[in-house]
């Protein structure tokens, strides 16, 4: 199946969340809560640098994010730059009501086209950030809800 370069530009996922938009954006508005191995890490090092917050994983290393909207509890969008480069792909959290009670925690990243790599290593980046996506919207419902499936 071949990719449009659409397809390989964005990444939609979202999740139900039986929670209300502030308590979910007590975990979004974290820098970085991410970037992890599988769970949530309260006491994370984060430190400034000029305009970027710098998020240290013990395994993984540093990771830069700029902030570029934050609209509590609603909405967040944050670059998320490539290595010491400065270009990056744009994450954004959206955080909608239910009507059935709750919020759906919509996340979108895109720019991978502008990252500069060969077409393969994008390919790779979307695929693996999807499969993460994944997973981190899942644990963002069991961190904020309390639940362990």
């Amino acid at each position: 199946m071949t990719q449009t370069d659409q397809e390989l530009d964005r990444i939609e996922r979202s999740i139900d969340i039986d929670a209300t938009a502030e308590k979910v954006w007590s975990l979004i508005e974290r820098p970085g809560w991410w970037i992890n191995e599988g769970e949530i890490e309260s006491d994370r090092e984060v430190r400034r640098e000029g305009e970027a917050d710098v998020v240290v994983h013990p395994k993984y290393g540093e990771f830069r994010l700029l902030t570029l909207a934050s609209e509590p509890p609603r909405h967040l969008a944050v670059t998320w730059l490539d290595g010491d480069a400065d270009a990056g792909t744009r994450v954004e959290f959206t955080v909608a009501d239910r009507a059935e009670g709750g919020v759906t925690l919509t996340v979108v990243e895109s720019g991978f086209a502008d990252l500069g790599k060969p077409r393969s290593d994008v390919i790779k980046h979307v695929e693996e950030n999807t499969s993460g996506w994944e997973a981190e919207l899942d644990l963002a419902r069991r961190h904020v809800t309390g639940a362990n499936a």
